[in-house]
This record gives structure tokens, sequence and C-alpha cells, in this order.
């Protein structure tokens, strides 16, 4: 299979999980905590790949650029999740309120593709250095994308949109993942202003949407999962080393 076949294959596997989480959110019976251990696992696994993987490779490729690209790619993540957001948070979303208005509930879908396009692109960065990179960054993608579209449909359904809204709100999300994908392959000559910008924004992902939300689950199963995450990252990482 060709590099750019694997590729696009694979950030529609990503987009596809986007869809998954927005499905189980529109199901009267799910089980929750099979959602918190995937954002959990997800959560240091793409932590450990951003500060592991990502950065590194981004500072080797661009050494004086990366590092503004970097800060560029966290706080544009920030902006539009946090800023042009006055209110988000990963998983269900329970305040209602908040969403009173309808704009809301779309100013957090556009914060999430954003997002999610940095997603694509990150994936198809990986594959343009190597084989290797480009696995390891759609896993750990791939492990965030599930509760991702979860929490977009669960915003819809909060701020009194239908199920099928909150449905085809995740595919949106899905298609971004995609368009990124698309977008980094015809621009690759561009791959070291996307590698350190995405790499921003998977840093800003896994340390300021998902720990955070890991965090305010009692005791210390969900925290242990976390180290679970980057062990496997780590172990990986070791082993094709060697």
């Amino acid at each position: 299979m060709s590099p750019l076949a694997l590729t696009i294959i694979l950030g529609l596997t990503a987009a596809l999980a986007d869809g998954v989480g927005g499905l189980i959110i529109i199901q009267r019976h799910w089980e929750r905590r099979y959602l918190r251990y995937f954002m959990a696992v997800g959560s240091g696994f793409m932590l450990a790949t951003a500060l592991v993987e990502m950065v590194p490779e981004s500072l080797r490729i661009a050494p004086e650029r990366a590092p503004a690209f970097l800060l560029l790619g966290y706080f544009l993540v920030h902006f539009f999740e946090h800023t042009v957001t006055a209110h988000f948070h990963f998983g269900e979303e329970t305040h209602a309120v908040e969403f009173l208005h309808t704009h809301k509930s779309y100013t957090v879908l556009l914060g999430l593709v954003v997002h999610t396009f940095f997603d694509g692109i990150a994936i198809a960065s990986g594959f343009l250095i190597s084989n290797w990179l480009g696995w390891i960054i759609f896993l750990a993608v791939f492990l965030h994308k599930i509760p991702e579209g979860f929490t977009v449909g669960s915003v819809m359904l909060a701020s009194g949109r239908s199920r099928r809204v909150a449905f085809v709100s995740s595919v949106i999300l899905g298609a971004s993942t995609l368009a990124g994908v698309l977008t980094m392959r015809l621009l690759s000559p561009m791959l070291q202003v996307g590698l350190p910008l995405s790499a921003g924004v998977t840093l800003y992902v896994a340390a300021s949407d998902l720990i955070p939300e890991v965090n305010k689950e009692p005791g210390i199963r969900m925290a242990l999962l976390v180290f679970v995450g980057v062990a496997v990252l780590l172990v990986l990482d070791w082993w094709v080393r060697m």
C-alpha cells in the first residue's frame, strides 16, 4: 500500500471514530466508564507522543522556527476552545443553562473543528517523516476521537438540538480530520510548519483538555491509566529503537 493511501485510510479511520462518539451519546443506554478509560489512557499516550516524538522531530526539521510554531499551535486551540467558546470541557455536557443561546453550541463545534483539522495535519505530517511516527501519531489521535465526538454531540443535546444534529456535528469533526490529512498531503513542502503546529495542538489537547477532565475523577484508578498511556508509548519507542 502506498504511503498516501495508508495516510488517507488512517485519516478516515480516525474520522469514523468521531462518528462513533456521536453515536454513543445519542443512544439511551451507554456505559460511561469506558469513555473515561479511553480519555485517561489517551491523554497519557497523547502527551507522551507530543513530548517524546513530535516536539523533538519538529526541532530536528526546523530548529529555529519550530518553537514559535509550537507555541502558535498551542494557543491557537486555546483561542478557539476557551476564548471564542466561553464554556468548554471534554465529556458529557450537563450544564444546559450554559447553552440557552444556540450559537454557543456552534462555537464549541467551531473550536473542535479547528482542533480536529490539526489532528489530520498531525497524522499526515507524521507519515511524511516516517511510518513509525505516522502510526504513533495516528494512535494518539484515535484514542481521543471517540470522547471528542461524544463531547460535541453532548453539547448539541444540552443546547436543545436534536439527536440528528448531535450526530451530524460529530460527523463534521470527522470530515475536518480528513480535510486536515488531505491538506497536509497537498502541502507537503510545508511540513516544517505543519508538524510543529500540530505538535502544539496535540500538546494542548492532552495537557489542557484531557488530563484536567481525568483529574476530576475521584480515586487513583483514572490517574494510573494516564501513566499506562505514557508507559505504552515509552515501551513502543524503546522497542522500535532496539
